[in-house]
């Protein structure tokens, strides 16, 4: 792992909001598939959520291996809220991948197809229900973790902004 720095260069920056974009149009469009849509109504959502959780799955190992080639910044303070930090990124890296990876299976072990946009299709697998129930229980599971895991990140990097006014936000904005 690469030495520890003070700001994130560019590549890192770029890889952060994509994939945070990505993750979280993924996470509002998994708990509308759970709370509020279904038959017809649900179909064109989780068509768009299997095509995006692809794109997820690619740029978000990309981000992962990235990450942890490069390391992480050094963390502007030394006490719990770092360690919870990078608690919270470590979770948040995790699930980068297992999410999009366990709704894969989900569909593969399920019968069900991914078409991407149009451009390729993943063929379902054979349905097999006890694979399929366990990438859905880890997918739901992952899920919640990651809503949890997302608002804490976010309320922490406002609270870091607005509160302390320290440069933890700076560090991951276009120009710090």
């Amino acid at each position: 792992m690469a030495e520890q720095f003070t700001t994130y260069n560019w590549v890192s920056r770029v890889n952060h909001w994509v994939v945070a974009l990505l993750i979280i149009g993924l996470l509002a469009s998994g708990l509308a598939l759970d709370l509020f849509l279904e038959g017809a109504q649900a179909a064109p959502v989780r068509n768009v959520h299997k095509a995006v959780g692809l794109a997820a799955l690619v740029l978000g190992t990309w981000r992962v291996v990235w990450r942890l080639t490069q390391g992480f910044v050094a963390p502007l303070h030394h006490d719990w809220q770092a360690k919870a930090a990078h608690l919270a990124h470590v979770i948040l890296l995790v699930g980068i991948v297992v999410m999009p990876v366990s709704g894969v299976m989900m569909s593969y072990f399920g019968g069900h197809s991914i078409v991407f946009f149009g451009l390729f299709t993943v063929s379902g697998g054979p349905k097999i229900s006890a694979l399929n129930d366990i990438a859905g229980t880890v997918h739901a599971g992952m899920g919640k973790v990651m809503i949890a895991t997302v608002l804490l990140h976010v309320l922490g990097a406002i609270k870091h902004h607005v509160i302390d006014k320290d440069d933890t936000l700076k560090r991951m904005v276009w120009r710090a």
